[in-house]
């Protein structure tokens, strides 16, 4: 990797990009961050739609790469910076089960999430991309019962993003705090890298605050 290499970040606090602010963190890369306040459209202006058509965060720009989805962006940086060691390589037994359990997140854990924070009933289990919820939960949930990290006693940046995930979603999206899934997402939580993230979160969330505050 060139010293000079540097990763454009476009985060907004609070959201999906908080994990890819601590994968950032975690792997020691190099960043410019360029901050969006969502809730005064930010992500709706020309300048970042020209990044992400859809006006989501987290992307980032790799030089002349433009990469968005937060697992797409997961695998990207990981693989860029091998040296973290925070992804299995091509030829590590383990690559595919960090693969899957990356993917997993998206394609499973998030629509049964959005399914049940907007109290919808899945689609019938042919249709259905993840079954039912206690059926998805119960997956990552019997694999964490199984060692201290999803790929068991290494860490990844699977557990980057699950981490964080687990602990949103058992404060605030109704997913139970099975003692497994608890004590897993506080030791991602204590983390130094997690840490850090929140703590510039929080103080980007009051400057957002106050620019939106009547003069």
């Amino acid at each position: 990797m060139s010293t000079q290499r540097s990763i454009t970040f476009f985060h907004s606090p609070h959201t999906r990009s908080s994990s890819t602010f601590t994968l950032l963190e975690e792997l020691g890369a190099p960043y410019d961050m360029r901050v969006l306040n969502m809730k005064a459209g930010e992500q709706r202006q020309p300048a970042y739609l020209a990044v992400n058509p859809l006006g989501k965060v987290p992307a980032i720009m790799d030089g002349d790469t433009v990469v968005t989805e937060q697992v797409a962006i997961f695998i990207h940086l990981a693989d860029s910076f091998p040296e973290a060691g925070l992804a299995p390589s091509l030829d590590d037994p383990r690559r595919g089960a960090y693969l899957r359990w990356l993917v997993y997140y998206a394609a499973c854990f998030e629509p049964a999430l959005v399914d049940r924070s907007m109290q919808r009933e899945p689609a019938p289990p042919m249709s259905s991309p993840y079954g039912d919820f206690d059926a998805m939960l119960g997956v990552i949930h019997a694999q964490l019962q199984r060692g201290r990290y999803l790929l068991g006693d290494t860490m990844s940046a699977a557990d980057v993003l699950w981490g964080s995930a687990l602990g949103w979603a058992m404060a605030y999206a109704g997913v139970p705090r099975l003692p497994a899934l608890v004590e897993y997402a506080e030791r991602m939580g204590a983390r130094p890298a997690s840490k850090r993230v929140e703590e510039r979160d929080l103080a980007l969330v009051a400057e957002h605050e106050a620019a939106l505050a009547p003069g």
